[in-house]
């Protein structure tokens, strides 16, 4: 007869082959003895260690999915699962690794001509080059059709001129992926961080994804060659393409933060004492712990599905829309559980669970909001556009 392990409820195990239980050790290992030590002092201090980029490179996680070019061509699975692990340390883990390998790394991977794809993926593959991409602006963020950035054609070269913001890994970018407006539509170019008139700075302020890397790109007058232009990208279905690997990840990233607060209440709950008892042992602590325990469960059910459905036949937008929106929710209820059963102590950096909340408030907005998801699900499921 099957035990019940309190830590996989729905025995969700057994639905992994033994090569993908073995990348989520190798993962979690490197999570747990890499980056979470310093995660508290390096949330206080805003800072990204730009150090881990080669190390995640060296066990293959970066464009872990992509195909040659010294990139792993793993699973969708895997991919997600290595997901889940990085974000169960921080969601600004996931975040560089679904920025650099989803976003930049898939950009000149499917839209690159041969000769950036050399140039670039093995370099990016390995951590040694970081990659970023440039769609965000101050007003173009739902709605990115609303691009103010412009490229114009001159001689053999373009120039760039606008400005982006809520860029993971702007600062520490050797190069952007950069969405423009041209007299021919939305095009993609890839600008070295050292071009003339390119320039990064960091957010200021930010209260989520502390230890994470966001900025503002400006682009005054920005040259460069039309060898720099992705040839294959043509119109917004490419950065769309890109944004719906992304989105794929966080459906898997945030059930490792949710589980990561949940074990934090769990085990917290164990040894809190209160009227001579530990809160685990009260109704009211009961019914959060398995509300929980059951919401991450499901969440990585959903997760799971998705991913086997992405192996063998791919995803329409709207199958990771539904991903993305139900699972969102359920890390940011969970995460709000969980520092309830902490009570005060739940708003220190001793516990995750703070720092997890507030980089889901990020995650639940980047790469699509709840508003813009429900719509889109909305639109497939009536037939009726409801975006102005």
């Amino acid at each position: 007869m099957s035990t019940f392990d309190p830590t996989d409820p729905l025995a969700l195990d057994t639905g992994l082959t033994e090569e993908e239980q073995a990348l989520r050790a190798v993962v979690r290992r490197f999570v747990t003895e890499r980056a979470l030590p310093g995660i508290a002092e390096r949330v206080e201090a805003g800072t990204f260690d730009r150090a881990i980029a080669q190390e995640m490179g060296e066990l293959g996680l970066l464009g872990m999915h992509l195909e040659g070019y010294g990139c792993a061509g793993a699973s969708a699975v895997a991919y997600g699962i290595a997901c889940a692990e990085l974000e169960a340390g921080d969601s600004g883990l996931r975040s560089f690794c679904s920025v650099q390998g989803s976003l930049a790394m898939t950009a000149i991977h499917r839209f690159g001509s041969e000769e950036q794809r050399q140039r670039w993926l093995p370099s990016m593959a390995q951590g040694n080059a970081i990659g970023c991409f440039g769609l965000t602006e101050p007003d173009a963020g739902s709605d990115p059709s609303a691009l103010r950035t412009r490229a114009r054609r001159e001689g053999d070269d373009w120039i760039l001129h606008g400005t982006k913001q809520w860029i993971t890994n702007g600062e520490i970018a050797d190069v952007a992926v950069v969405w423009a407006q041209t007299e021919q539509g939305v095009r993609g170019f890839l600008v070295e961080a050292d071009a003339p008139g390119f320039s990064a700075r960091p957010v200021p302020a930010k209260l989520s994804l502390r230890a994470s890397v966001t900025s503002e790109l400006v682009l005054d007058d920005v040259r460069v060659p039309d060898s720099a232009r992705l040839p294959e990208a043509k119109g917004l279905r490419a950065p769309l393409a890109c944004l719906s690997e992304a989105r794929y990840g966080i459906v898997w990233g945030v059930t490792g933060a949710a589980r990561a607060c949940a074990t934090a209440a769990r085990e917290h709950a164990a040894t809190r004492v209160q009227f001579g008892a530990p809160i685990a042992a009260f109704q009211l602590t009961q019914k959060k712990l398995v509300d929980m325990s059951l919401a991450v469960a499901q969440g990585e059910l959903l997760a799971l599905h998705l991913g086997r459905r992405k192996d063998a036949e791919g995803l329409a937008p709207e199958h990771v829309s539904a991903g993305k929106l139900a699972n969102c929710r359920m890390a940011l209820d969970v995460a709000r559980t969980a520092r309830g059963v902490l009570g005060a102590s739940g708003i220190t950096l001793e516990y995750p669970v703070m720092r997890h909340l507030t980089n889901l408030e990020s995650v639940v907005t980047y790469e699509g909001t709840e508003e813009i998801h429900t719509l889109a699900l909305g639109r497939r499921l009536t037939g009726h556009s409801a975006f102005a």
